[in-house]
């Protein structure tokens, strides 16, 4: 039996950018680690196979037959609600079936490997593994072990490829383009795998990206991977056309990073008086959950200038997309 790759279903609109989809592009990766390793033209195809599926959750009867027969596990190594949920829903819209895995109270805590518990889990017939994990590389790991295919949902602070593409997906929807947009990518960039994978994929669009946050937060060498840095939030507001602001992620790493949650929030925290300084059809972007009153004020979370909900409608069309072009159609 052999197996092939997906071309996406016909789409009736093609948004123009500097970096363009190529006409009978066909995807033949078996897995999405991570958006370091996919050329632009890679990420263009899964935001328009995103495009494909969008409308599948304004239907009626939210489901299509696109995996029908495949199985879809659910790997989470490490807490998560969002992305769990939508890859779930994802899953059930296309007609697979699924199975959860979460690691408390499970083999993995009676001692047996990662390793072993894929595999073992593999031998049940499932196609397609959905993984997060708190250790950076372990779906890539993963993907050399075993025959079905990977999607990385979070590696440790490595990559979190889905959150990105929806990112992603969700500007080049809002603004029509992505080549020449300006982007400032705000908060825990050091611990953040959000950040890493956004910049990777915006860059490789032609974004400008700037991170910004305290000098304990942001390390130098995120320049190489072609950011500009500010330590600055109101420095560079005026600039942006979007702003994406990270949650504090106080599971990641100890006190000391910055004096206090009060402090930070005054330095770059985004409130009315500073969204009043940026442009008047600034984007304002969170991958979730908000730490309210820290990250962003109500206020503007819930203003008109906030595609926070439109992020998460979103996921569910890149996942489905993902979850499609991985899964290989057999003959």
């Amino acid at each position: 039996m052999s197996s092939k790759r997906r071309k996406p279903p016909r789409r009736d609109v093609r948004l123009h950018e500097e970096v363009t989809a190529e006409e009978g592009f066909v995807w033949t990766r078996k897995d999405l680690l991570g958006l370091d390793e996919l050329s632009p033209q890679e990420i263009l195809h899964i935001l328009d196979t995103a495009e494909s599926f969008k409308e599948v959750s304004t239907r009626s009867i939210k489901k299509v037959p696109a995996l029908r027969g495949k199985v879809v596990g659910l790997l989470f190594f490490e807490d998560s609600t969002r992305t769990r949920m939508s890859f779930e829903l994802a899953a059930s819209r296309m007609s697979a079936d699924t199975i959860l895995f979460t690691s408390k109270g499970s083999s993995v805590s009676k001692g047996e490997t990662t390793l072993d518990t894929v595999k073992n889990i593999e031998a049940m017939g499932v196609d397609v593994f959905v993984i997060r994990h708190s250790q950076s590389g372990a779906p890539h790991l993963l993907a050399k072990q075993v025959g079905a295919s990977i999607i990385n949902a979070g590696d440790g602070a490595h990559e979190h490829p889905t959150q990105a593409l929806l990112d992603i997906f969700t500007i080049r929807q809002r603004l029509g383009r992505l080549a020449g947009v300006k982007v400032a990518i705000v908060g825990d960039i050091a611990h953040s795998r959000v950040a890493r994978s956004n910049i990777l994929g915006l860059r490789k669009l032609g974004a400008d990206v700037t991170v910004v946050g305290p000098p304990t937060l942001v390390p130098n060498a995120i320049t190489a991977m072609g950011c500009r840095v500010s330590h600055s939030l109101d420095d560079i507001l005026d600039e942006m056309d979007v702003i994406n602001m990270l949650r504090i992620q106080f599971e990641r790493f100890g006190g000391g990073l910055f004096p206090s949650l009060r402090e930070y929030s005054k330095l770059y925290g985004l409130g009315a008086q500073r969204l009043s300084r940026c442009k008047k059809d600034v984007l304002i972007m969170h991958p979730g959950p908000i730490n309210r009153g820290v990250e962003l004020t109500s206020e503007v979370a819930d203003g008109p200038n906030s595609c926070i909900l439109q992020q998460v409608t979103n996921g569910l069309a890149i996942r489905m997309a993902v979850l499609y072009l991985v899964s290989p159609v057999r003959e």
